[in-house]
């Protein structure tokens, strides 16, 4: 059974990639026991608590996971500098890593695919833009769900998992690069574990 520890910047970051992996899971019949590090404040406190993690684990000499898995938005930073940064200190370790980094935030995903938005709330929605305006993403989940007449007391994070696991995930991998690169990356451990 594969190790995957995972550090998130948010809510949102956890309930996405949680259905995401329990959808891979399925799709190539494996267990997986997954280890959640959920970090609160953004980006910068992700990076501080990852890079103590990779420490103690050197020092304390703890067997690596068999893949960590770290997702921040990319925050109008460009998905290959915010890959760069997080991959220049797994490197040191030795640490196989994916990056789940959307560009520009986690709330684009959610609103990629309208055939699944319109399974989970009976109604499509409109096709994302690409802008890089601080929360012009979240209030777009919002209203989008909003107009389906459902109340998202969450902001619509919590329908997640309901809309990874109505997506068509060749559609969404078209639609946006910084997916397309999570599930490439994904796919390839996920097949190589298969394998074995």
């Amino acid at each position: 059974m594969p190790d995957i520890v995972m550090f998130v910047e948010d809510q949102a970051h956890y309930e996405f990639l949680k259905a995401l992996l329990d959808r891979l899971a399925q799709e190539y019949a494996l267990e997986l026991n997954l280890q959640w590090q959920n970090v609160r404040h953004g980006h910068g406190k992700v990076i501080r608590e990852l890079k103590q993690f990779l420490r103690d684990m050197v020092r304390d000499r703890h067997p690596l996971p068999d893949l960590l898995l770290v997702a921040i938005d990319a925050n109008c930073k460009g998905l290959n500098p915010r890959t760069r940064e997080v991959t220049s200190l797994t490197e040191k370790v030795g640490i196989r890593t994916v990056c789940a980094i959307p560009d520009p935030h986690i709330e684009r995903w959610l609103l990629l695919d309208s055939a699944a938005f319109k399974e989970v709330f009976g109604r499509g929605c409109k096709s994302p833009d690409r802008k890089c305006e601080r929360g012009r993403y979240k209030k777009q989940l919002s209203e989008c769900i909003l107009a389906t007449g459902t109340i998202p007391p969450l902001g619509g994070i919590e329908y997640s998992g309901d809309i990874v696991r109505a997506m068509d995930l060749a559609r969404v991998a078209q639609a946006d690069a910084s997916m397309a690169r999570l599930l490439s990356d994904l796919r390839a451990v996920f097949h190589e574990w298969q394998q074995k």
